[in-house]
């Protein structure tokens, strides 16, 4: 049954994720004319959360560029992502969850939470409609859609909304699977995905992968819950419902999950980020990323050499994580192996070398020759260590001793 709409349940307040005009002039300039902006999703917003100093990917997402199409004009296409097979059982999958007009999700949730209160009965979930043109119109329908179901005390489903979250001075917009209002006034984030449940348990990878994306919309969620209603961003729960299929069949099953933790790290890595529009600032003069895309769509005119330059101008933090997140790991991958960067061997190593940034200087101090600190009487730990692991290589490599000389060992 669709949620009445009253006079005055307007938001609030309008969000405040409107770029100024001069930064969207600008962001359109780094994409370049007739090309179409990328919108940021939580699956990118999870990853930058995870790699927040890589400058690189703040401005090309911050700017909208499309990074698939960038890399394969730079010669390293990205070699991820699903199949069409695997989007393709998972709108199926989607479609089976939400079959029953959302019934059987919140059944689901009900189920999940034991709280003693009544089942839903069928029919008793409300299912607003959240059409609306454009992505602002959108977040604006999903806020007063929101704000109704809350205060009409029932439960109810909204399919798809479009939430809106400030991200380095730009707006970002997400649309989770689903959200639950509850009829306590307090919202759960669905997410639905269609990796199975095996007896009981699902890949931990990919659970955690799921809770991270499910964690930027729990943010959005409570930046909207300061904005509207009683401005309690404490209404959005701080477990959400995972759906997955059941032992490969395609039957609902669901669990709840906790993703207070992952909420934390995320916000905090957020908040980390650099201003789109100081990054851009920085640029040289006619910076753009620009592809120049012949009529067919998808081969580039430009000069991959003029892409790298400009990509280069921005500095990237690359870590071998970024393979199975960024589109254009594989270029960043090859820049840190041609200069020698102790980047490319993981952030656990580099973090472990300190100053020592190049695998020149690495095997300089392993092999004796002392940096400039060490030579004025400041010994470095890290040279240290890395001279024992030189020693000890060589003597587990050295030929075995015969005769006298084993003898006297």
């Amino acid at each position: 049954m669709p949620v009445t709409r009253s006079p005055d349940s307007r938001p609030t307040a309008r969000p405040a994720t409107h770029a100024p005009a001069a930064l969207r002039q600008r962001l359109a300039e780094l994409r370049g004319p007739g090309s179409a902006q990328r919108p940021l999703d939580a699956r990118a917003l999870a990853a930058l959360a995870a790699n927040p100093g890589c400058r690189r990917r703040v401005l090309l997402d911050g700017a909208g560029v499309d990074k698939s199409a960038l890399a394969r004009a730079l010669g390293a296409p990205a070699a991820f992502g699903q199949s069409q097979f695997a989007i393709t059982r998972g709108h199926s999958f989607e479609a089976r969850a939400k079959a029953d007009g959302g019934t059987e999700l919140v059944r689901l949730l009900h189920e999940q939470l034991r709280d003693g209160t009544p089942a839903p009965a069928p029919g008793s979930v409300d299912v607003p409609d959240l059409t609306a043109a454009g992505p602002e119109g959108r977040t604006a329908r999903t806020a007063l859609a929101l704000r109704e179901a809350t205060a009409a005390g029932r439960w109810a489903l909204l399919d798809h909304p479009l939430l809106a979250l400030p991200v380095a001075g730009a707006p970002a917009f997400l649309e989770p699977d689903a959200v639950v209002v509850h009829p306590d006034g307090t919202w759960t984030v669905v997410e639905i995905k269609s990796f199975p449940v095996i007896d009981g348990a699902a890949d931990p990878g990919k659970v955690g992968a799921a809770t991270r994306q499910a964690a930027v919309y729990v943010l959005a969620l409570e930046e909207l819950a300061a904005r509207t209603g009683d401005g309690d961003p404490a209404r959005v729960r701080h477990e959400i419902l995972l759906v997955c299929p059941k032992d490969f069949a395609n039957v609902p099953a669901a669990g709840l999950v906790d993703v207070r933790k992952p909420r934390a790290t995320t916000r905090r890595q957020l908040a980390r980020l650099a201003r789109v529009e100081d990054i851009a600032a920085e640029l040289p003069a006619g910076t753009t990323f620009d592809l120049c895309l012949a009529d067919d769509g998808r081969t580039a005119g430009r000069p991959a050499e003029e892409l790298a330059t400009a990509v280069e101008s921005v500095d990237a933090a690359y870590a071998p994580e970024c393979l199975a997140a960024c589109e254009l790991a594989f270029h960043c991958r090859a820049r840190a192996r041609a200069e020698g960067s102790v980047a490319a061997l993981g952030r656990g190593l580099r973090g472990e070398l300190g100053g020592l940034t190049t695998i020149e200087s690495v095997l300089a101090a392993a092999l004796g020759r002392a940096p400039a600190e060490e030579e004025a009487g400041v010994p470095d730990p890290t040279v240290v260590a890395l001279r024992r692991a030189a020693a000890l290589r060589a003597e587990a490599l050295a030929p075995p001793l015969t005769g006298i000389e084993a003898a006297c060992r």
